[in-house]
């Protein structure tokens, strides 16, 4: 079953450090966000492989948008 991360508040992607495809493991940095100047790093929740990355930089993200999905 995927894990889906997603947005927790509005912002802008400023670095996606992964790509479709990639082996993750828990904690590590999958995107980089950023809000109100400041940035945000978007971790992983579980280990496994990026089978949906659905941002890319520059793009923005409201609360509960779907970021990446790791299988």
């Amino acid at each position: 079953m995927a894990e889906k991360i997603v947005a927790e508040l509005v912002a802008n992607v400023w670095k996606v450090l992964v790509a479709d495809g990639d082996t993750v493991s828990e904690g590590d940095t999958l995107v980089i966000l950023e809000s109100m100047k400041m940035e945000i790093p978007v971790h992983a929740e579980a280990s496994g492989t990026v089978s949906a990355l659905s941002v890319t930089e520059g793009s923005t993200l409201d609360e509960g948008d779907l970021i990446c999905e790791i299988s």
